[in-house]
């Protein structure tokens, strides 16, 4: 029990901005780029964050699109996610189990000219070798009058070591110019 009552407190506890380490930055220039991947990450940190804007080239058929994530190269169906989803007017709730990414909502796509969805997605205890990993995500879009918020969750159903990222958008084939995600280390 207070192995339990002590990885609670160390998840809720708020973290300095000293305890944050920039690891790597990667911003699309003008042709897009199907996937942005951070590699060789070392495991000198207790979590991981990332940070983003994100558009992609989706045409159709809405105006939003979701960010999908995998690690280590893993593409079988190891993944589940979940999210909670509200637009102002209703609200969702959506998961997926034995999935071969976990999806995040929401990024922006050619529907909202020069609109860019954010994400703030946290990679917990990444490099503990003894348990799965969990992922929590915040990430919305606002299009000027309509957009969504979401709060999501996400596992990843392998005790490795978090080594490399992979992030795509889930419909459109490219992530748009500008499109900009940064990993951090937390340390503690």
């Amino acid at each position: 029990m207070l192995n339990i009552v002590s990885s609670i407190l160390d998840i809720a506890t708020p973290v300095s901005a000293s305890s944050y380490e920039s690891i790597a930055t990667s911003t699309v220039g003008s042709g897009g780029v199907a996937s942005i991947t951070f590699s060789s990450i070392a495991a000198t940190y207790t979590h991981l964050q990332i940070r983003g804007i994100g558009r992609s080239n989706r045409a159709t058929p809405a105006d939003m699109d979701s960010l999908f994530i995998q690690f280590n190269s893993d593409t079988a169906a190891n993944y589940s996610d979940h999210a909670l989803r509200g637009d102002g007017a209703t609200a969702s709730a959506t998961s997926d189990v034995s999935y071969s990414q976990m999806e995040m909502y929401r990024i922006a796509n050619v529907y909202a000219a020069n609109v860019f969805g954010a994400q703030i997605v946290d990679i917990l205890d990444y490099a503990n070798t003894n348990k799965y990993k969990t992922i929590r995500s915040l990430g919305g879009v606002d299009n000027n009058g309509s957009g969504m918020v979401a709060l999501n969750s996400g596992n990843w159903r392998n005790t490795a070591a978090v080594t490399s990222i992979l992030l795509k958008p889930a419909v459109g084939t490219l992530f748009n110019q500008y499109t900009s995600f940064a990993l951090y280390g937390i340390k503690g």
